[in-house]
């Protein structure tokens, strides 16, 4: 079996979505610490016609189990945008982490010629398995990361490079 494609899947999103939940800890203990709520932090964007933070975090889970279902081959569950505290970004992300890594590696099994369809606004977008998880979810994960990174620093709370890798 070549491992490749869960590989580079799942322990990306682990690494990845791991890093995001740790800052969020510290974007929590930074507006505890300022005296603010920290759900100003939550709604904050980088432009207004940019999601929030909040979405951010939505998105890259979205993302994270999507691309883990997909090219499993199994159906992408529906998790609903409701979250609005940082206890309840986290449990999504701990929920999407649970599905992503109670894939076996053995779903994995030729998904890199494995046919993946999204619809993208108005059209069906088909793509094959290798080149959907590089050249589509991944970067759409690190977007969406980094953007809420981007965000959380740009609002003065302390994190770096480091945080955004994770630790190894």
């Amino acid at each position: 079996m070549n491992p490749l494609m869960y590989d580079a899947s799942v322990s990306v999103f682990n690494r990845t979505l791991g890093a995001l939940s740790a800052i969020l800890d510290k974007a929590a203990a930074h507006a505890g610490a300022r005296g603010f709520d920290v759900a100003v932090l939550l709604s904050d964007r980088l432009a207004p016609d940019m999601f929030t933070l909040t979405r951010q975090v939505q998105i890259a889970c979205d993302t994270a189990k999507g691309a883990a279902a997909r090219l499993a081959g199994l159906e992408v569950p529906r998790h609903e945008d409701t979250e609005t505290t940082v206890a309840e970004l986290k449990a999504r992300i701990a929920k999407t982490l649970a599905f992503v890594n109670g894939i076996p590696a053995a779903a994995f099994v030729g998904s890199e010629d494995r046919s993946v369809v999204l619809q993208m606004r108005k059209q069906a977008v088909e793509f094959v398995g290798r080149t959907y998880l590089f050249e589509h979810a991944l970067p759409n994960l690190f977007f969406h990361v980094t953007t809420a990174y981007a965000i959380l620093r740009h609002n003065g709370v302390e994190i770096g490079k480091g945080d955004y890798l994770g630790p190894r």
